[in-house]
């Protein structure tokens, strides 16, 4: 089954808290976005204000940032469970991924929809908790669905099943009633879903998406 996952995009903290109480007791874990205003042209909270805020809820931090490795600490500081940095402006995958499996943390990588998956590092595929697969580009939200994600997330679960690799695929942006079903019959674990997901009654959309991700 697929796994949904609520998306947070704010640059603010009331904005955050509101959102992180409106899905408590509906799903395991929340999906953060970080972005420093460098990797991309938009600026959001810092790891230090989703401590702040404090929840029950299991926390991703999404690092579209320069240089993800400089963030794990204010992550695991926030109470993170899995941190997924982006490989475009990393220097070393190998030094990323091994810095937060130090610091107990799951760890995952994240490839932007105009990077080709040759850029991942195979030697460390098998290291992975998670390779988070963008589905528009990384940035903002409420951009369309590209559907070229579809085959990357292809590529991926046949590795992982030649290889008997342990990562999940997770696939994010532009996810809806439709789309949460192409991306589930192409091989995804999870889906991020955003501003889409808080609008109108979350209990019904939690139950929405479910529905829609199990009939394909």
């Amino acid at each position: 089954m697929v796994e949904i996952i609520p998306s947070i995009l704010t640059d603010s903290a009331s904005e955050l808290a509101e959102m992180i109480d409106r899905v408590q007791g509906l799903v395991s874990r929340v999906h953060i976005d970080i972005m420093d205003g460098q990797f991309v042209d938009n600026e959001t909270i810092d790891p230090a204000v989703v401590g702040e805020v404090g929840t029950s809820l299991l926390l991703d931090f999404h690092l579209s940032v320069k240089e993800p490795a400089s963030w794990i600490k204010k992550c695991v500081n926030a109470g993170a469970d899995r941190i997924i940095g982006h490989i475009e402006e990393m220097s070393s995958q190998n030094d990323f991924i091994s810095r937060v499996i130090e610091e107990g943390v799951q760890v995952g990588l994240a490839v932007d929809i105009e990077t080709q998956l040759a850029r991942l590092d195979e030697r460390e595929i098998g290291n992975l908790d998670v390779i988070l697969l963008m589905s528009y580009p990384t940035g903002f939200g409420g951009q369309p669905f590209d559907k070229r994600v579809l085959e990357k997330i292809k590529v991926m679960d046949s590795l992982r099943k030649k290889e008997a690799l342990r990562f999940r695929i997770c696939a994010d942006g532009g996810i809806d009633e439709k789309t949460i079903g192409m991306v589930a019959k192409a091989g995804a674990d999870e889906v991020a879903i955003g501003r889409r997901f808080f609008e109108g009654e979350v209990e019904v959309n939690v139950k929405r998406y479910k529905s829609r991700a199990e009939k394909n």
